[in-house]
């Protein structure tokens, strides 16, 4: 491959989770996680992980809102290797999208992400237009998202079909949904072939289990729409790499989905092919 990857969602706070009912059912019903679900990472450790699973950038999330100045710190002190995924309060839109540029103008961030389930909102409800607009104005993607999430909660608000008036209306914004998109893998696709600013990150689903109807996407008109997120320490780096590198890809198909993907989408980089 010649490069290392781009891990896309990276958590380094979960240990603030351990006390949350619904993510305790995540980690025992959904995930069966072990006792590294819910721990904090140090920066050294993040680095371990991150250079043992052969990972070059990682993106860590942080709130709009008082973002914790220990996970800015990775950025900080490793500009090279981390970078910032914001998340805005819905309930607080006004004052989040504001705080979401000033981070923008003074952190490395990397895109605005949403999770509708949260708030048990479509992403095509108003709200959520305070923050496309201003990602627009800023060149900003946008993570959304999609498929029935972990938790016990009411999901239909992450049906990707409920991008498809987003898309339509907003064709400069750049959207990635995250989270994979089951059991709507063929919704995802046919909207990602429709829409030229839309592409899906795996996060937090193995890929040893991707359909085959994302394999076979990605082996054809999806080989630059699909890209690699882990969810470590939920889905180790180490694990989700394995399995990719498993998978039955053609030629040059792998570099796409773990690296040139992202970089494309998030970073703008060009690539010859």
């Amino acid at each position: 491959m010649g490069r290392g990857a781009i891990d896309l969602w990276v958590n380094v706070t979960m240990g603030g989770g351990k006390d949350i009912e619904y993510l305790q059912k995540v980690k025992q019903d959904y995930f069966k996680g072990g006792d590294d679900f819910f721990r904090d990472l140090s920066i050294a450790e993040c680095l371990d992980a991150m250079d043992s699973a052969g990972v070059d950038r990682s993106v860590l999330t942080v709130p709009a809102h008082s973002p914790p100045a220990s996970v800015l710190a990775f950025c900080e002190k490793h500009p090279d290797r981390f970078s910032l995924a914001v998340v805005p309060d819905l309930r607080k839109v006004t004052r989040d999208t504001r705080e979401l540029e000033a981070l923008y103008r003074s952190q490395p961030v990397t895109m605005a992400r949403i999770t509708p389930f949260g708030v048990d909102l479509p992403p095509n409800h108003r709200l959520y237009y305070y923050v496309y607009g201003k990602c627009i104005d800023l060149d900003l993607p946008v993570s959304i998202n999609t498929g029935l999430p972990g938790p016990p909660v009411p999901g239909e608000c992450q049906d990707p079909i409920h991008l498809d008036r987003v898309c339509y209306e907003l064709p400069e914004l750049k959207v990635c949904m995250a989270h994979g998109a089951d059991p709507w893998w063929d919704v995802a696709i046919r909207l990602m072939i429709k829409y030229q600013n839309l592409v899906l990150m795996t996060s937090a689903y193995s890929p040893k289990y991707f359909p085959d109807s994302l394999i076979h996407y990605m082996n054809t008109r999806g080989r630059h729409k699909i890209l690699f997120a882990s969810d470590h320490p939920v889905l180790t780096m180490e694990r989700c790499l394995n399995e990719a590198a498993a998978l039955p890809l053609r030629p040059g198909v792998l570099d796409g989905f773990l690296y040139k993907n992202a970089a494309r989408f998030f970073w703008g980089e060009s690539f010859d092919d």
